[in-house]
């Protein structure tokens, strides 16, 4: 019997309903979407060398800052491409002090309910064309790739991550999936350097027990590439490193709070690499602070501290953002605010100059 026929049968649909209290739609597997949009060998090559400029500056033999910039969401690919192309002239421009990477986030956690990424509702419409989402977040990573840029994204639903991570080199985990075994175990089977938040309280505690278990290999229930469950069995990843994004005590990224965190991975066993998100708590969620936390960042560093590798920064084409509306401005977020081009462009060059 025709698998995916059977899954669109009438009656499986009324099985669903009775079952789970919900309708399902059939999607293309990650292998299909792929090899539709493929990545073509010598940007595969290319990938492969930027991780491992982003592992060398993880493990403290590369001595370049990990900036990783971009919009807080994609939501328009006209924007990001725009944005992908000013950022990739300065990333070569400032290469021989730091490596950029380019947010490219097509999730979005949620509290409570909203706009939930490109990848769920690309119309922004409440429509949550998901397959049309799967195709353009493909279609624009890979134009993104196309520019020489190096990709970040943060996995949220973790049977999505197939569809994108051959093309990212850089990963996060956000605050609040830190602390699940299915994403730890996702991490512990992916070839990239990956970032663990620490928990919305503030807490260390979570994403130390996280990077510990991602660096040791498992053996779960997943999806394998072609939709199929599968029993995955991981080798571990052993580049995966703590992010400092504050808590609901405040920001974590002062010299202070980067001793203790520092002490407390290296209680845990866990090399005491830092990497900063100087949005969120570290600046109060005022996107106008990221530069000053970006320079108590810079200042430890010039001090000594060189286990603060990198920083996290939130950046569009235009500053602020908006809600969602029928007449959005052009290159302005929808989700968090977010600094505009200008003075991100000027922040970076003279960060570059002291590092």
């Amino acid at each position: 019997m025709n698998t995916i026929a059977t899954l669109r049968s009438p009656a499986l649909a009324s099985a669903s309903r009775t079952d789970m209290d919900a309708v399902t739609q059939a999607l293309p597997s990650a292998q299909a979407l792929r090899a539709a949009l493929s990545l073509h060998e010598h940007l595969a090559v290319q990938v492969q060398r930027q991780r491992q400029h982003v592992r060398d500056i993880i493990h403290g033999t590369d001595p370049r800052l990990l900036v990783i910039v971009g919009p807080c969401s994609l939501h328009h690919g006209q924007a990001a491409v725009e944005y992908g192309g000013k950022l990739a002239e300065l990333a070569d421009e400032l290469r021989d002090r730091m490596l950029i990477v380019m947010r490219a986030y097509v999730e979005k956690p949620r509290t409570t309910v909203g706009w939930k990424g490109l990848m769920y509702d690309p119309n922004l419409d409440g429509s949550d064309d998901m397959q049309a989402g799967l195709e353009l977040s493909r279609s624009l990573m890979l134009e993104l790739v196309g520019l020489g840029l190096p990709l970040a994204c943060e996995l949220l639903q973790p049977m999505a991550a197939q569809y994108f991570s051959d093309l990212l080199s850089w990963v996060a985990i956000g605050a609040r999936t830190c602390e699940s075994q299915i994403h730890r175990e996702l991490i512990s089977s992916l070839d990239v350097p990956a970032g663990f938040k620490n928990g919305t309280d503030g807490g260390l505690g979570v994403a130390c027990d996280a990077i510990n278990s991602a660096a040791h290999p498992h053996r779960y229930f997943g999806i394998d590439l072609y939709g199929q469950p599968a029993l995955i069995s991981s080798t571990g990843n052993r580049d995966s490193h703590l992010v400092l994004r504050g808590g609901r005590n405040g920001p974590n990224h002062h010299a202070d709070s980067v001793a203790q965190a520092r002490a407390q991975l290296m209680a845990a066993g866990i090399a005491p690499r830092l990497l900063v998100d100087c949005s969120h708590a570290n600046s109060n969620k005022d996107f106008t602070r990221q530069p000053q936390v970006l320079e108590q960042v810079l200042a430890q560093r010039q001090a000594g501290n060189h286990d603060l590798f990198g920083v996290m920064l939130e950046s569009n084409l235009n500053p602020g953002r908006q809600d969602l509306s029928r007449q959005l401005r052009y290159g302005v977020s929808i989700t968090d605010a977010c600094l505009g081009w200008d003075d991100t462009r000027t922040l970076l060059r003279r960060a570059a100059e002291r590092v």
